[in-house]
């Protein structure tokens, strides 16, 4: 049997002879870098359709390629259920009492059928308990669920905040986000909202427009707080009050309010944040298969969150590099609805989008449905991989037929479609048809055996059970301070009745009052000093070239030494965003004698660049054998999740380098094979002592491993005839059969030797790009005191809430 489990190749199945109703001894390989150009799959209920998706997320998961799996029926949390040890008591808590009852068994005898049923499955196809571990070993495995704490909750608050930069900078896409975000927010309050005659729809685009060009965040509170006192009173050319009275837009905000005070809706405000980086990926940089389970969801709100997920991942998806090789996969089961021929969801946009544009930052998009005739097959001839399965009614075949002619168009392959009509009306449970631009010709397979136990949907508690202990661990793991905006105010100095007069060289400034003033309270400034440089960091040897903005808040005391940068906060607001006059009316603290003198700056300002310079590093880690290093405050996770897809990307290039090197000398070898056999069949012939009736190929049965089902022949390889693998012969055979046969062995050893040389230097060759076995060195880079360039060191004035009791409280939050 031909070996399987290499990297960059999915094992599917085997070969599959409709007119025999058999499985061949062929493996189906499937090279992983086919799924950048996307991936749909089709078939009834029944057909085997999610055993199929099941296997490729599995296979995914193996070679170190994290998926999000959007899954609304509950089919895909099966993911989970891997038993490695395939023991009955494994079993037990997953299997459905339901069909143990009409088994006629009890639930121990049912478990215990199951888990032979599955040990016996994989062992008919060549797996056992130690690759389902390999599997629990290869990624992480967990469940999502949107407006629900029975998985993961999934909080939607980042959904609305300014959009990354590539997304900004991108105008048609900034316009498709304001718009999708719109419609599907509309949607969850059952407006169903027209992007142009909608004044709905038109009215909440500016609103996020207008907010996202000025860089400010919004969330549902913020929302509706405008929706009643709007930034601007015109739409277009017309006023505000003509175009969306008050009256019918403080409607529109209680509708937004009763659903932000609804209890049912705090779930979406709360949990893991909708990042598509984390979701994919653990801080420690495993990959993650994250199973986003949207069954419980209502249809709007079904729509509402699959639109803001598409969304992020667009954003996302603009803030990588492009590449050739597989980095992440987006799969959606059941996509009826979100994708439909002539309606347009909020959800259609973002995925044809994605379909378009994906592959050049290495992002496979997978589609999967029952109902083929509710797609839209104009946006599916992206589609470069079809897989299709047994089809229920004449008019899916006849839908499915044409996004198959039209993604063979695309990719300037000739399509039979008579052939190819013939080939799935013959299709039966679980053979299905693998349609790939990237081969010379469709196939038949039957899929393997899934690693995961298919025990059907699972429900609310079921995935409670199975996430409860992780959710317990994440909680358990510590969380990061929070960043300081300036330090506490000593509580001892008075305050005094009126701005200090200081001379005109000494810089004063003003930290912005937020928020409403509390009763009973003034307003007093603290005077503290505040200093921001620029630290430049380098080091060529490991190629580190960096800047950090460095911004202190010292307070200024009026003890012996006025100022003490080692004590100093950090200070999180920009410079930009200071005020050049205090608020009127505002009371000032006593300043330290010091802080009015010009000289005292200067020599502050050198003790602030000798602070900056002592305590600033950036703190890298390299992957020497791989050549990368990490980004300054890039989390050690990211870059391992960075540095599997640079030396995937490295490994599809060598493995690639080492086909073309092999495949003359393949090409060779089987055309000497191919004129060995039929001189083998012709002394046969005339012999008459026996006949052939096997017809065998060896198109795919050599360097299949790592070529997957490609090509390799040169002009002659094409004409490959067919080839012996076993011979049940019982016969005497004539002296000259004999040498013929013996010559055909000969050359299928040569091949064999050629095979096992292939395999062995892309191991050779590939084995220093495994991210498993990468280790990683810390490397600390300081700066020069010449490389501390400070830009501002000046009296900054810091608003406090003062009570009749002389307590504080910030007034800049």
């Amino acid at each position: 049997m031909q070996d399987y489990e290499k990297l960059g190749v999915f094992y599917l199945g085997r070969e599959y002879d409709l007119a025999s109703k058999t499985a061949k001894d062929d493996l189906l390989l499937y090279d992983s870098k086919d799924l950048v150009t996307h991936a749909v799959c089709v078939g009834m209920t029944g057909s085997g359709k999610t055993g199929l998706c099941i296997g490729l997320l599995e296979e995914a998961a193996i070679d170190g390629i994290p998926a999000l799996v959007i899954d609304p029926k509950g089919d895909l949390s099966n993911l989970l259920l891997t038993f490695p040890e395939l023991r009955a008591e494994d079993f037990k808590p997953w299997v459905n009492a339901d069909d143990a009852r009409k088994k006629g068994v009890d639930v121990d005898a049912f478990a215990q059928q199951q888990a032979d049923l599955w040990k016996g499955g994989l062992g008919k196809w060549q797996q056992d308990g130690a690759r389902i571990r390999k599997l629990r070993d290869s990624a992480d495995f967990s469940i999502y669920t949107p407006g629900s704490s029975a998985g993961i909750p999934l909080s939607i608050v980042k959904s609305f905040a300014v959009p990354e930069p590539a997304v900004m900078e991108d105008g048609e896409l900034l316009r498709e986000r304001v718009s999708t975000t719109t419609t599907s927010l509309l949607g969850l309050l059952g407006i169903e909202a027209d992007p142009i005659q909608s004044r709905e729809h038109i009215f909440l685009s500016n609103l996020l427009a207008r907010a996202w060009s000025d860089g400010r965040d919004l969330d549902l509170g913020s929302l509706i707080q405008q929706i009643q006192s709007p930034p601007f009173q015109k739409i277009g050319v017309i006023d505000l009050e003509s175009f969306f009275p008050q009256k019918d837009r403080f409607a529109l905000a209680m509708q937004l309010n009763n659903l932000l005070a609804s209890p049912g809706f705090a779930a979406w405000m709360e949990g893991a944040p909708l990042d598509v980086q984390q979701l994919l990926y653990t801080p420690q940089g495993k990959p993650r298969i994250a199973i986003i389970s949207i069954a419980h969801l209502g249809d709007g709100e079904r729509m509402f969150f699959v639109s803001l997920l598409l969304n992020q991942v667009l954003g996302w998806m603009r803030m990588q590099s492009g590449t050739t090789s597989l980095r992440a996969i987006l799969y959606m089961d059941e996509i009826f609805g979100y994708f439909p021929p002539v309606a347009n969801p909020p959800s259609k946009q973002p995925l044809l989008t994605l379909l378009k544009q994906a592959r050049a930052f290495g992002l496979g998009v997978t589609l999967a449905t029952q109902n083929p005739v509710d797609l839209d097959y104009k946006g599916l001839s992206n589609c470069g991989t079809w897989f299709i399965g047994r089809l229920q009614t004449e008019r899916d075949k006849q839908r499915v037929l044409e996004g198959l002619e039209g993604a063979a168009a695309g990719a300037s392959q000739k399509f039979d479609r008579a052939k190819m009509e013939q080939t799935l009306a013959g299709l039966g449970n679980r053979v299905f048809l693998m349609n790939n631009v990237h081969e010379d010709a469709p196939v038949t397979f039957e899929t393997r055996w899934c690693l995961s136990y298919l025990r059907g949907p699972l429900g609310r508690n079921e995935i409670k059970k199975l996430m409860d202990p992780i959710k317990a661990q994440a909680d358990d793991a510590p969380s990061k301070p929070a960043s300081v905006a300036a330090p506490a105010p000593s509580q001892s100095r008075a305050a005094g009745s009126a701005r200090p007069v200081l001379p005109p060289t000494i810089r004063q400034y003003f930290v912005p009052v937020r928020g409403t003033r509390p009763a009973g309270v003034s307003l007093v400034y603290e005077p503290f000093l505040l200093g921001t440089a620029d630290v430049f960091f380098s080091d060529k040897k490991a190629g580190v070239e960096s800047k950090r903005h460095v911004a202190k808040l010292a307070e200024i005391t009026t003890g012996p030494v006025p100022v003490e940068w080692d004590h100093a906060s950090e200070c999180v607001l920009p410079e930009d965003e200071l005020d050049a006059e205090p608020v009127a009316g505002a009371s000032f603290a006593d300043l330290a004698k010091a802080a009015a003198l010009p000289k005292s700056y200067d020599a502050w300002l050198k003790a602030f660049v000798d602070h900056a310079y002592r305590n600033s590093k950036i703190d890298v880690l390299l992957a020497d054998n791989a050549g990368l290093v990490s980004k300054p405050d890039e989390t050690e996770g990211d870059f391992r999740a960075r540095l599997a897809h640079a030396l995937r990307e490295k490994r599809d290039a060598v493995t690639d380098k080492l086909r073309a090197k092999y495949a003359p000398r393949l090409a060779t070898q089987q055309e000497r094979l191919r004129k060995a056999q039929q001189a083998r069949e012709k002394e046969a012939a005339e012999a008459s002592t026996s006949k052939w009736t096997a017809a065998l190929s060896v198109g795919a049965s050599l360097l299949g491993a790592f070529l997957g089902r490609k090509k390799v022949s040169t002009t002659n390889a094409g004409k490959i005839a067919t080839a012996s693998r076993t011979i049940g012969q019982t016969m005497k055979q004539s002296s000259d059969v004999d040498r013929a046969t013996e010559n055909v062995e000969a050359i299928e050893a040569a091949i064999a030797k050629l095979n096992q040389q292939f395999e062995e230097e892309v191991q050779s060759a590939t084995a220093p790009y495994d991210a498993a076995t990468v280790e990683l060195t810390p490397l600390t880079v300081r700066p020069k005191k010449t490389d501390v360039k400070p830009r501002l060191v000046a009296l900054t004035w810091v608003p406090q809430w003062r009570d009749e009791h002389g307590g504080t409280s910030p007034a800049w939050e």
